[in-house]
């Protein structure tokens, strides 16, 4: 699937979906006591996917419509800049409430969903993406179409997509790695 390099250029800030694209869409509920205890799956690829983002300057946010301490920690853990959660699923008018935030115009924004909630958001954004297993709906209004399922790569799949594109894939991980290596070194001098 390609995407011109033009296009790709023009992003300034990606959000995504959580249930259904940074997860499989599965949750395991349980309590401790009398607390409430939610668990997600995380695709160890796709974070390290959105770490790249970053380093090259895009803005990137979650947009649920459901609240997680789950969700909460994981975007703590991977630095993401937005991390909004609406347990009415009001998505739209969070998201442009967060592109007012950071002064970028909503063609400058990509976001990846997969079910219905995320029609809103999806029809008005620069770069609609779909997940591979998202239903018809999103498929039909997104100009980009994954191949991989939600928690099982697919925000990976369109990092890279969107870094070829923009011709800074490689950079990005060679960047990657030359950190991870300096400080592997410095440790053992």
């Amino acid at each position: 699937m390609a995407l011109s390099r033009k296009r790709a250029t023009q992003i300034k800030l990606v959000a995504f979906d959580v249930d259904g694209v940074l997860t499989e869409g599965g949750i395991f509920l349980g309590a401790a006591g009398n607390e409430r205890i939610e668990f997600k799956r995380y695709d160890i690829q796709d974070g390290l996917g959105i770490h790249l983002l970053k380093t090259i300057g895009i803005k990137v946010a979650i947009v649920t419509g459901r609240e997680s301490e789950s969700v909460r920690l994981r975007a703590a853990e991977l630095g993401i800049d937005d991390c909004v959660q609406d347990r009415e699923a009001r998505k739209l008018p969070a998201f442009k409430q967060l592109l007012r935030r950071h002064d970028i115009a909503i063609e400058d924004a990509a976001f990846v969903g997969d079910d219905v909630p995320d029609l809103g958001i999806l029809r008005i954004v620069g770069l609609p993406v779909a997940v591979g297993n998202a239903v018809k709906e999103v498929k039909d209004e997104c100009d980009v179409v994954l191949k991989r399922a939600g928690g099982q790569g697919a925000v990976r799949e369109f990092v890279e997509l969107l870094l070829k594109a923009r011709r800074e894939w490689t950079p990005a991980v060679e960047r990657y790695v030359e950190q991870r290596s300096r400080a592997y070194l410095a440790d053992e001098l």
